[in-house]
């Protein structure tokens, strides 16, 4: 290679990176951001009250105040464990994905925390939903059944 052409050599390797940059960008994401200011959630799970049902298939629980949540347009949960107050962010996406995350509770005491902790821990582990008349069934990664909620007021 002459002179000439390592000269020419860092203007080329500039030029290479700036088109591989631009051509490697990603596409559109099929599933909302929370909280971006132009992504909006809709569908029956949102703007609805949802009261525990069960866990898993069949056990209720019995605590001091029914545990329910409820998700906004904007992509946050809002609820109560059973025991505590909780917060946090949601996503859906195709094929009635969810998921929820950064969920944060208050930290008051009560004789079933082991049971409110099973229901945040549902909404951790929760990947999928489906919607049956006022029914609202979570599942795991695995298809396995989490628990199920009811329409509220």
């Amino acid at each position: 290679m002459t002179m000439k052409g390592w000269h020419l050599l860092p203007l080329l390797a500039s030029a290479a990176l700036l088109l591989s940059a631009c051509s490697s960008s990603p596409g559109p994401s099929s599933t909302p951001q929370p909280g971006a200011s132009d992504a909006s959630l809709e569908g029956a799970i949102v703007e609805q009250r949802w009261n525990l049902l069960l866990v898993g298939t069949d056990e209720r629980l019995s605590m001091p105040e029914t545990p329910f949540f409820q998700i906004s347009k904007e992509g946050k949960v809002s609820g109560h464990d059973g025991c505590n107050r909780f917060t946090g962010e949601v996503t859906l996406g195709e094929n009635q994905r969810i998921g929820f995350s950064q969920l944060a509770t208050t930290r008051m005491a009560c004789p079933q925390m082991a049971d409110a902790k099973r229901v945040t821990g549902m909404l951790e582990t929760a990947y999928r939903y489906l919607i049956d008349h006022d029914r609202l069934v979570f599942f795991g990664p695995d298809s396995r059944v989490l628990g199920g909620w009811r329409e509220g007021n």
